[in-house]
């Protein structure tokens, strides 16, 4: 997007310079590209001119620019002689689109160009260069130099596809007054030719035809300022509908009425039609694609390009203008179908203000009617503009729960009200009403990142730094209470496409893939059924280019089907290398299973598990795997990663898994209540047993903290294989009293202990 600083102050009241429009631009969301002043052609007069030694019509001029020093150029012009004060372009000037450079003509240097009334676009006249009136100031410009703003616009923001968008931004982000001159509106007349909707991807359709036009040029601001955007100007119909496109974000067309037999229709095309565009290129068209039509077939691809029937030309003495809204997602698929991106495609396919249409014919008719006269014979409108607004439920509260600071209730309203948002009190909460530009606010997200913007990063910023910072308190968004437990675990969040590749699905899991009928890419032709695929490409990634030792997470959506609800929100852990960088005092060792599982168990709010670890996974080492189990839910499944599927994969450093098939299977944490420390010591008693070689420790341990509800933790200090297929198990039981504890009581504690293990694993206590 382009635009100049003249024309942004047609709309906005303001002493700031182009570089603090710009800075505030970036500041609020619109980030600048560039700001240019171009180079522009200066008086200058001729002292010395030459005949050109090798040409019979080149003269080789001396000229003076005002610098004090001449400047040399080589010149054609029939009119050159000394004492005319022309143009000089000087090198660095664009001159009809070139950028003028020194160089040598038949071996002469030329250090500039002098100009003609047509290169400089102020007429056709070509036959000589300019003549300046005697008085013109030696070096001074002889064209205005507008300052050019080049912008990218996101998607989301289709509103700053007009000055007008940009100048309101501007003016609510407190850099001056928005005057939003110039709203006029049309009437529908009852005489001339009709316009019919027969399709839903046209919401409003209007018209306006004018007779006994005098074809012309566009006045000097219209032509200087769609040059300056890098839109050649032609006449004064189709620069007013180019103007209005980039000053109010609402594409236009221009027909020749001489062309249009009958009245117009919207409607879809037939699938096999042809049109031939005004470049003269001819299209299929599909079943999907808008077409505007008369009796005689096709006029134009509607919101996309004009037909070579109908084109607006010099000759033209009757115009039909139109100004409309169609669908944008039909605008963009017959768009890139036919790969024909023009202004207007751009616009519609990201959403268009549908209110505008009246207000930007009225603007187009009052410019066409100010250069070529004539005089309109008809008015028509068909379809209306959907009355009901949209409209977003808001609490003022919810801006520092998501932003982290308070801002007041009434400098949100004043800042959603500069931004043209109405605001209606409901209950407790707001029902804000976006204004209809605004095609990108559907959810109460958005409205806080409008206030935020306006208010200022950096203040949010400034305030984060002397926020008391709390990671332990519970969030009530779930999966955000689990984002930030993670984080405060030391692992890194990784967000990856919605998508999955079919190769890597198959070889981590026995889940089949939900196939994407278009996949954006070949490598993405899934909806992932899992997280895996993505953390382990990025771990493969971050190895090859030297970073190994990785901790991250990633909570998203995965897909069991294709159908409604067959979906659910996942959650995947990866640490890869070693646990900490390398240091002098100590010695770093590798990441293991326990260290996943450690993440897991930390978000189970205390509550008691066991672990099995029969039937791994695809994905899964064959000895290095667990599940974590209450009862006969599987809560989590941790291990380290088959070296199969590494191999496969492209991955040499050990890999360490943990998942969880749904995050619902988590328990939500509770804000931490006050325990008091305990009023009796802990006590530890260690056991060994004798158990089957197959046995796993954790079954004896978690049966062994089953036994009576005073034994708080267990932990394995000992396992070693003693022949025969049995092994020892030696653990330690961590006892919490509630009383003063005897003897007696501690041996029943014990004895519960042997005969729980006894019964439930098969297990044998060691006598020495």
């Amino acid at each position: 997007m382009k635009w100049t600083y003249d024309w942004l102050k047609d709309y906005l009241e303001t002493n700031a310079s182009a570089d603090e429009i710009a800075d505030t631009l970036t500041r609020i969301g619109l980030e600048i590209d560039d700001v240019i002043t171009p180079v522009v052609p200066i008086a200058a007069k001729i002292i010395e001119c030459k005949p050109h030694e090798n040409s019979d019509h080149l003269h080789v001029l001396m000229v003076d620019d005002g610098t004090g020093t001449p400047r040399q150029v080589v010149c054609g012009a029939p009119n050159a002689r000394v004492g005319l004060i022309s143009a000089l372009a000087v090198p660095g000037c664009i001159v009809d689109g070139h950028e003028i450079q020194s160089g040598k003509l038949r071996g002469v240097l030329s250090n500039g160009m002098m100009c003609s009334e047509k290169e400089l676009g102020l007429s056709d006249n070509h036959d000589g260069i300019i003549e300046l009136p005697e008085e013109t100031v030696i070096g001074m410009p002889v064209l205005s130099a507008p300052t050019v703003f080049e912008a990218g616009i996101t998607p989301n923001r289709p509103d700053y596809l007009a000055v007008r968008g940009i100048a309101r931004d501007l003016a609510a982000a407190g850099l001056g007054r928005y005057t939003g001159k110039g709203n006029g509106t049309v009437v529908d007349t009852n005489t001339g030719r009709n316009v019919d909707i027969k399709t839903d991807k046209c919401m409003i359709y209007r018209m306006a035809e004018i007779h006994d036009i005098k074809m012309a040029a566009s006045d000097d601001t219209v032509t200087r300022r769609l040059r300056a955007i890098g839109i050649n100007p032609k006449n004064a119909c189709i620069d007013a509908t180019n103007y209005i496109c980039f000053d109010r974000g609402q594409p236009m067309h221009c027909f020749d009425a001489d062309c249009v037999s009958g009245d117009i229709t919207v409607r879809m095309a037939a699938p096999g039609e042809t049109f031939t565009d005004l470049f003269g290129a001819e299209h299929t068209l599909h079943s999907s694609d808008i077409v505007i039509t008369d009796d005689k077939g096709i006029l134009a691809l509607a919101g996309v390009i004009g037909g070579a029937r109908g084109m607006t030309t010099d000759d033209t003495k009757n115009i039909i203008l139109e100004s409309a809204y169609f669908d944008p997602v039909s605008v963009r698929k017959t768009s890139k179908r036919l790969g024909i991106s023009t202004d207007a495609s751009y616009r519609y396919e990201r959403g268009i203000d549908p209110t505008i249409s009246d207000q930007a014919l009225a603007d187009a008719l009052k410019m066409i009617q100010s250069t070529c006269g004539g005089q309109v014979v008809a008015i028509k409108t068909a379809g209306e503009v959907e009355a009901e607004r949209p409209v977003v439920d808001y609490s003022p509260e919810s801006f520092a729960k998501k932003m982290g600071i308070d801002v007041p209730a009434d400098v949100q309203t004043q800042i959603l009200t500069s931004l043209g948002y109405t605001i209606e009190q409901h209950k407790n909460d707001w029902r804000v009403f976006p204004p209809r530009r605004r095609v990108d606010v559907e959810i109460a997200e958005t409205v806080i990142a409008d206030i935020a913007r306006i208010y200022g990063y950096d203040k949010i910023a400034a305030a984060a730094v002397h926020r008391p910072a709390n990671p332990v308190a519970p969030h009530p968004d779930h999966a955000l209470d689990i984002k930030r437990a993670l984080a405060a675990r030391g692992l890194n969040e990784c967000r990856s496409y919605a998508f999955g590749n079919s190769k890597t699905e198959k070889l981590l899991s026995d889940h089949t893939p939900v196939m994407v009928a278009n996949p954006i890419v070949s490598d993405l032709d899934t909806a992932r059924g899992d997280l895996m695929g993505g953390l382990l490409q990025a771990v493969s990634n971050n190895e090859k280019r030297g970073y190994p030792d990785l901790s991250l997470f990633e909570l998203g959506t995965v897909f069991d089907g294709d159908t409604p609800g067959a979906q659910r929100t996942a959650l995947a852990i990866v640490r890869t290398g070693a646990t900490g960088p390398r240091h002098w005092a100590k010695r770093n060792r590798d990441v293991d299973i326990f260290d996943v599982k450690a993440d897991i168990v930390s978000m189970l709010a205390g509550q008691k598990y066991t672990v099995a670890t029969d039937n791994p996974p695809r994905w899964a080492h064959p000895y290095r795997y667990g599940r974590i189990m209450q009862g006969k839910k599987v809560i989590a499944e941790f291990g380290e990663l088959s070296p199969i599927v590494a191999r496969e994969l492209r991955i040499k450093t050990r890999v360490c898994i943990a998942t969880v098939a749904d995050i619902e299977n988590i328990p939500q944490r509770r804000a931490a209540k006050y325990i008091p420390a305990a009023e009796f010591p802990p006590i530890t008693r260690d056991f060994a047993f004798i158990t089957d070689a197959a046995t796993h420790a954790g079954g004896i341990v978690g049966t062994a903290m089953s036994a009576d509800r005073r034994i708080v933790d267990a932990v394995v200090f000992d396992a070693f294989d003693i022949g025969n297929g049995t092994k020892s198990i030696a653990f330690t039981i961590t006892i919490q009293p509630d009383k003063n504890m005897t003897d007696t009581d501690l041996m029943e504690i014990q004895n519960a202990v042997i005969a729980a293990v006894e019964k439930k694993c098969g297990a044998q206590i060691r006598d020495k």
